[in-house]
């Protein structure tokens, strides 16, 4: 019979052990999913809240499996490390206080922290205590990338829950199968979101996705004739697309805020605002990702076809636009290129104006593949 866990796709182990753990009801207070990049971590920590908190154990129909599903719930927690280079001690504290706190809406309460590998020594000992003993009614849900990279301290304190690394070629079967897509669109879905399943289903479903990256990869195959206010435009016309999405989150946030503001006290109104610029900073945060993402796997291409294996490429439906772009350049030029993507990822992390890294971005690939003079570099 269908459940909750169903989405939890590729990997078999951890639905199983998940549906025994709510049937028996042996739920710890603490579990570290751990697992590489896209081995859908994140999807399967919702699924156990919903659960978790609703009194049929995930029926998909009442009003906390709606919320949970859309992100929305306020006594279901998401945490990303505010730091450029992990978590800070502040935001720790500000997670353990929050724990203390009473539920807002349901009888539990779910933190679902992600990159726990990013938690350093100082900010975990801010952690420990409450990971080790939390109110009752707290389940936290920890997210690392491998059980090696979190700290002994943290790894001792939770159950370990191993998932497995989806294979590419696994992962866009698995899309395939579960949205109907063709195989090259569920290739370049999984290309564009990281080897997320989950995230690569919401983008093959959403046309305004696929069509902001048709739009990114026509930016790109126009480069090699793009002069420089071509470029600037052309990064300005990308940073609207990616943050589109962003107004249909704040409109819905919105919308929910009035709804509850009524009944709800303004301290605790207070408290869903702040999660809510939390959850406005995370999607910021994938959409960007979406976008070097797109470019990386178009460079990436045009790398195969300069060492002639066209047949490896992953966005076949830019072909001819990759094999123009192959025919003008080559391998060292486009690992330069590659290179540059990855410096604007750490730019962006480092909450350098995405307008600005984006515009770089495009002006240093222009440079790298054609050798056409950038004037940031003037």
């Amino acid at each position: 019979m269908p459940d909750v866990f169903d989405s939890v796709y590729g990997q078999p182990k951890v639905r199983e052990f998940l549906r025994r753990t709510v049937s028996t009801g042996r739920i710890s207070h603490a579990y570290l999913f751990t697992g590489l990049a896209g081995s859908n971590k994140t999807q399967a920590a919702y699924a156990f809240a919903q659960a978790v908190m609703c009194e049929r154990h995930g029926c998909g129909t009442c009003d906390d499996c709606g919320r949970i599903q859309r992100r929305k719930h306020p006594d279901v927690r998401y945490f990303a490390p505010a730091g450029a280079s992990g978590y800070l001690v502040e935001q720790v504290r500000d997670i353990v206080a929050d724990a203390e706190l009473a539920p807002i809406r349901a009888k539990r309460k779910v933190y679902i922290i992600d990159r726990v590998d990013l938690l350093g020594v100082h900010a975990a000992n801010a952690f420990l205590k409450t990971l080790e003993e939390p109110k009752p009614g707290v389940l936290m849900i920890l997210l690392g990338r491998t059980r090696d990279s979190v700290l002994p301290t943290i790894v001792s304190r939770c159950q370990v829950v191993p998932f497995r690394q989806i294979p590419a070629h696994e992962a866009v079967g698995i899309l395939v199968q579960n949205t109907g897509v063709a195989t090259d669109k569920a290739a370049a879905a999984i290309q564009a979101c990281g080897g997320s399943l989950s995230k690569a289903t919401e983008f093959v479903r959403s046309p305004e996705r696929m069509a902001y990256r048709r739009q990114v990869l026509e930016v790109l195959e126009g480069l090699r004739g793009a002069d420089d206010l071509d470029v600037l435009k052309a990064a300005g016309d990308l940073v609207v697309g990616a943050k589109a999405p962003l107004d249909a989150v704040r409109a819905q946030q919105e919308r929910e805020l009035e709804e509850n503001a009524d009944f709800l006290a303004a301290s605790t109104l207070r408290r869903i605002e702040a999660r809510n610029k939390s959850a406005i900073s995370m999607h910021t945060a994938d959409y960007l990702a979406q976008l070097t993402s797109i470019i990386r796997s178009w460079l990436r291409d045009v790398l195969m076809v300069c060492d002639g294996m066209s047949n490896l490429a992953i966005n076949a439906d830019a072909l001819a636009g990759i094999e123009a772009a192959a025919a003008l350049t080559s391998p060292e030029r486009v690992s330069v290129a590659l290179r540059a993507v990855d410096e604007a990822d750490a730019a962006m992390a480092y909450n350098v104006s995405l307008e600005t890294c984006i515009d770089v971005l495009l002006f240093d690939i222009r440079e790298a593949l054609y050798e056409t003079h950038s004037p940031h570099k003037a």
